[in-house]
């Protein structure tokens, strides 16, 4: 049950960055033909800054996952690396308990700032409801207690390996 739920952990948490990746080169896009728009042509597209802000918005929230699995959440390093074998399984059981409330927080109040966006156009693009920014918040928090999981279940101390 333990490698299933890992398998489908890494598959999960591997579309989140895959697009999270995507977004990020869309940003960047955006933000390339935002500059030749109105600096070049000197007729700015008013578009751009909505899909820049949307997309790295996206971007962040489908990019956390990935931090979380490799562990890099918060923890005091310190008394990790003082704490014996079963001090650092209780420090990992907090540590993750502590990010599944918040990753908790985020998508209940991700859920109804969707749901009230879903009323609101987006400024510039009129027409496109506010529910697509907003919907990164649920979507990213269940990508991310998907990798809280998956880390407490097979632990990874990345951050600490290559912390200077």
């Amino acid at each position: 049950m333990k490698q299933l739920f890992l398998r489908f952990e890494h598959w999960t948490t591997s579309i989140a960055m895959m697009v999270a990746c995507i977004m990020m080169a869309l940003s960047s896009i955006f933000a390339i033909h935002q500059i030749f728009t109105r600096f070049v042509i000197e007729s700015p597209a008013e578009w751009t800054e909505v899909l820049i802000r949307f997309s790295l918005i996206w971007m962040v929230f489908l990019g956390i996952p990935t931090a979380f699995r490799q562990g890099a959440m918060v923890s005091v390093d310190l008394l990790y690396r003082m704490s014996g074998q079963r001090g650092r399984r209780v420090l990992d059981t907090v540590v993750a308990a502590a990010a599944m409330l918040l990753c908790g927080v985020i998508f209940w109040w991700g859920l109804d700032y969707t749901n009230r966006g879903s009323v609101q156009s987006m400024i510039g693009l009129e027409g496109v409801s506010m529910f697509w920014a907003y919907l990164a918040l649920p979507v990213g928090a269940v990508f991310s207690m998907i990798s809280i999981v998956g880390n407490w279940l097979d632990p990874q101390r990345l951050e600490m390996e290559t912390a200077q």
